[in-house]
């Protein structure tokens, strides 16, 4: 069962909570700097398989302080949704979701991301996670289109998105550069009209 919960925080910032069987996703706030930024130290070489690596300074909680900072921001203007993906029992951090680069109309379109604590992967997690945010997006923020950009190598991430009922819509040549190459990848989508609860 889904359940969309709208918290206020002491600063008046929304924090976004969505409630799901196994695993919840709650926007980021400033006190999520220490543990996020342990999540992305934790799973730095597994990650940067399909993600470029970062400079050290990424990886330490000043850095995501700033990052969770700027995304607050973003939220207000309805422009990036970031959450963090929690265990419903433990209420550990295990991951991270993001609908960034909202677009309003003509496009009322987002763009879908997410990453896996390495511990967590093949359980899915990730299935769930983005279930729940693309729900959000069509029935919440009320957006067309959802894309979402992944490596042809990213099996795990493709079976998730397919599972999702995201479609494969071309292959985007030499689109990243990670780590030193340059990386095609597949774009793949899910309009709203498409959805199936």
């Amino acid at each position: 069962m889904r359940k969309f919960l709208n918290l206020l925080q002491k600063k008046g910032d929304q924090v976004v909570k969505i409630e799901g069987d196994r695993l919840f996703l709650r926007t980021f706030i400033e006190t999520d700097a220490r543990n996020l930024s342990e999540l992305l130290r934790n799973n730095k070489y597994f990650w940067s398989q399909y993600e470029p690596l970062h400079e050290e300074y990424f990886y330490t909680e000043d850095a995501q302080l700033r990052k969770i900072l700027e995304s607050l921001q973003l939220m207000r203007v309805n422009r990036e949704y970031s959450f963090g993906i929690y265990t419903k029992g433990r209420q550990q951090l295990i991951g991270h979701i993001s609908l960034y680069a909202i677009k309003n109309l003509p496009y009322s379109s987002a763009f879908i991301g997410y990453s896996i604590d390495e511990r967590f992967t093949r359980k899915g997690i990730a299935s769930e996670a983005v279930n729940h945010l693309v729900h959000f997006a069509f029935n919440e923020l009320n957006i067309h289109r959802v894309e979402a950009y992944v490596s042809p190598r990213n099996i795990g991430s493709i079976k998730v998105l397919e599972k999702a009922n995201f479609v494969r819509e071309g292959l985007l040549r030499k689109l990243l550069y990670i780590n030193g190459v340059w990386e095609d990848h597949y774009m793949y989508a899910i309009l709203q009209e498409d959805y199936k609860m």
